[in-house]
């Protein structure tokens, strides 16, 4: 299972751009973190929304594939993020976790923390529905 993740997840030009990397993957759960790059900074020096937006909705993507048959793959069907506080740091983590597998839909989250050093701080939260597409 890890190996098809991280083999899917290295063809995500996007997601090289962003510098981001998959730190790990279980049942029902995939984390990826990214550095918050000065391309991806808005006008206040944090991490653009769309940093957290890209990395949650992959990483909770990716926790719905850890439980689909092999032959599939995801796509996001709907996703909405609340932010909760600008993202200052070094770096972001998204953790992605399937809330309920399905055949057809898998509803999943994501939490997105912004790091500095050793302070990690909650700056934004997914919620969304995967669907299964055909590999």
């Amino acid at each position: 299972m890890e190996h098809r993740i991280r083999s899917s997840f290295a063809k995500q030009s996007m997601m090289q751009t962003l510098g981001a990397n998959i730190q790990s993957v279980s049942d029902g759960e995939v984390v990826i973190t990214a550095p918050i790059l000065p391309g991806s900074r808005q006008q206040h020096d944090a991490a653009h929304a769309a940093l957290s937006f890209a990395i949650g909705d992959t990483a909770a993507g990716y926790a719905a594939l850890t439980k689909m048959p092999e032959n599939s793959e995801v796509m996001t069907a709907e996703m909405k993020i609340n932010l909760l506080a600008p993202g200052a740091g070094d770096t972001l983590r998204a953790t992605g976790k399937v809330i309920k597998p399905g055949r057809r839909l898998v509803i999943v989250t994501a939490e997105v923390h912004a790091l500095q050093g050793s302070q990690e701080k909650l700056i934004a939260i997914l919620q969304g529905t995967m669907v299964p597409v055909p590999a």
